[in-house]
C-alpha cells in the first residue's frame, strides 16, 4: 500500500510460486527494534490484563528476546500482583497473505499462557471478533500440546466452531525449541509445527460471509500471558516464567 508502506500485500496468484522472505527479526540487537515492534500495553481483556511495558518483563539475551511473566517488583508503581511482557507489530508491520515462522521455546507454569497470534490492522468488518483472529500457537500451563485456532464473528457469535472445525491441537515437547508457523492463502489457513501440517482452516464457498474475514492485512503479536478464564489461576510461586523467541520470518 503506497500510503502505508509498512503494509505488505501479496500480489495476485503469488501463492502459486515459491515463498520469498519479505520481513524478519532475529533479535540479535541489544534492544528491541522499535521500527518493527512496540511493547504491548495493558488492556481490559484476559490476554492483556497483566501486560506491562516495564523493562523487567523484557530481556535481549544470546540473540533472543525473552518475554517474561514475573511477580511485580514494584507494587507502589503498579498494584497488580504479577505482570507480563509482549510485543506487537501494530501500525509498524502488517501483511495480507503469506507465511509466518517463529522459532521459540515456551516456559511452563500454572497460569502461564504464551501465545503467537495475529489481529486485523484496520478492522475491515468491525471490532473483534468480526475482523478475525489467527492464533498460530497458544500453550496452557504444563500441557504437552499447543492450540492453533481461528476466531471470527462466524465462530464466536454465530457458534460455528465445527463447520468447518475452527481449531486443532498438536503434541510437542515444551522443553525444546520449535518452529510454529501458519501459511495464509486467499482460500485457507494452514497451521504447522516444525514443518509438519497440523490443522487447516478452509474458506467455505457456501458459508455466511463472516466465515472468512481473512482477506485483509493482519499484524503480529507475541506475548507471555498470565491468568484468565481459559488458563486458570496463576501460581505466583512458579514465577518467573518466560518465552524465548529466537527469530521470526514472514514470507510472501
Amino acid at each position: 500500500m503506497k500510503d502505508k508502506p509498512y503494509i505488505l500485500l501479496q500480489k495476485e496468484n503469488r501463492e502459486q510460486k515459491t515463498w520469498k522472505l519479505v520481513w524478519e527479526d532475529d533479535f540479535n540487537g541489544q534492544t528491541l527494534d522499535t521500527n518493527k515492534w512496540s511493547r504491548v500495553p495493558v488492556g481490559p481483556s484476559d490476554w492483556n490484563r497483566h501486560m506491562s511495558t516495564v523493562d523487567e518483563c523484557f530481556e535481549m539475551k544470546d540473540g533472543k528476546i525473552h518475554l517474561l511473566g514475573i511477580n511485580n517488583p514494584d507494587r507502589n508503581r503498579d498494584p497488580r500482583p504479577f505482570i507480563t511482557g509482549g510485543i506487537w507489530s501494530k501500525h509498524k508491520f502488517a501483511f495480507q497473505y503469506g507465511r509466518v515462522e517463529i522459532r521459540a521455546k515456551l516456559g511452563s507454569a500454572q497460569g502461564a499462557w504464551p501465545a503467537m497470534w495475529m489481529l486485523s490492522e484496520f478492522d475491515k468488518y468491525g471490532k473483534w471478533p468480526k475482523s478475525g483472529e489467527i492464533d498460530i500457537m497458544e500453550h496452557l500451563n504444563f500441557d504437552k500440546i499447543i492450540y492453533q485456532t481461528t476466531h471470527s464473528d462466524y465462530t464466536v457469535n454465530k457458534g460455528q466452531k465445527s463447520n468447518p472445525p475452527h481449531g486443532g491441537t498438536a503434541t510437542f515437547n515444551p522443553d525444546e525449541y520449535h518452529v510454529f508457523a501458519v501459511s495464509w492463502y486467499p482460500d485457507k489457513l494452514v497451521f504447522q509445527l516444525d514443518g509438519k501440517t497440523t490443522f487447516t482452516y478452509p474458506k467455505l464457498k457456501d458459508a455466511d460471509s463472516s466465515q472468512w474475514p481473512y482477506d485483509q492485512p493482519f499484524f503480529l503479536i507475541i506475548d507471555q500471558q498470565l491468568g484468565g478464564k481459559w488458563v486458570g489461576e496463576v501460581n505466583q510461586k512458579q514465577l518467573p516464567v518466560k518465552m524465548e523467541v529466537d527469530w521470526i520470518k514472514v514470507y510472501q
